[in-house]
């Protein structure tokens, strides 16, 4: 398949590109800074855009099975964790104007529940740094649900606790409840997670959904 992901220098953007053209498939990656990014592979280019802009978002996609967002807040601006709310609005109308139906959105765990009308973000022991992204977080993915009616779109959350690891290829499923283990801990690779998102992009099992992954 053609893919082509937003947010392609960030960690867990690098992450999903390297499993994608691990598994054939061919690759566009997209960033503010692609410099940033030393990655050379006969099936995968780089180029520079902007994922608030409609108009763009529609030029890049345009001609692509699968477009993936990976956009997050870039830390050393600390910019407006509300990006990920103006990305989510531009790329819907992006793909509508593209014709381009498939969209795989890497989402927060914060809005997830750990007890019957509780999110993990307003539970105790929350960190307060963390709440401005999984407030933002939350509020992209109403955006996916109130205006994303026309897109197969699918928001994958991460567990808790998602950083950098070992590929397993193993993971547990859930959809709106936070997945942990027989400790309570909520973890995940961030390899392992794109691994998830791949057999997602390929098999596709929540459209139109959110779904989550830990071990």
């Amino acid at each position: 398949m053609k893919l082509i992901v937003f947010g392609a220098t960030g960690n867990i953007g690098q992450r999903i590109i390297q499993e994608a053209l691990n598994r054939g498939h061919e690759v566009k990656g997209v960033a503010r800074h692609p410099e940033r990014l030393a990655l050379s592979h006969p099936r995968f280019s780089l180029e520079a855009g902007n994922v608030l802009d409609p108009a763009e978002v529609a030029r890049l996609v345009s001609g692509y099975d699968v477009v993936i967002s990976a956009i997050g807040p870039a830390r050393e601006t600390a910019e407006d964790p509300r990006v990920v709310v103006q990305a989510a609005q531009a790329l819907i109308e992006g793909l509508k104007r593209a014709g381009v139906r498939r969209l795989v959105v890497v989402g927060g765990a914060g809005s997830l529940e750990v007890a019957p009308g509780v999110q993990l973000m307003d539970a105790p022991g929350f960190p307060p740094a963390w709440r401005p992204i999984a407030t933002a977080a939350r509020e992209a993915l109403e955006v996916y649900r109130q205006q994303g009616g026309d897109l197969d779109w699918t928001y994958l959350s991460p567990a808790a606790f998602i950083e950098p690891g070992q590929r397993t290829g193993r993971y547990r499923v859930g959809t709106e409840q936070l997945v942990t283990d027989e400790k309570g801990e909520s973890r995940i690779s961030m390899e392992d997670y794109a691994v998830a998102l791949l057999d997602e992009v390929e098999r596709p099992r929540f459209v139109r959904q959110r779904f989550t992954v830990a071990y």
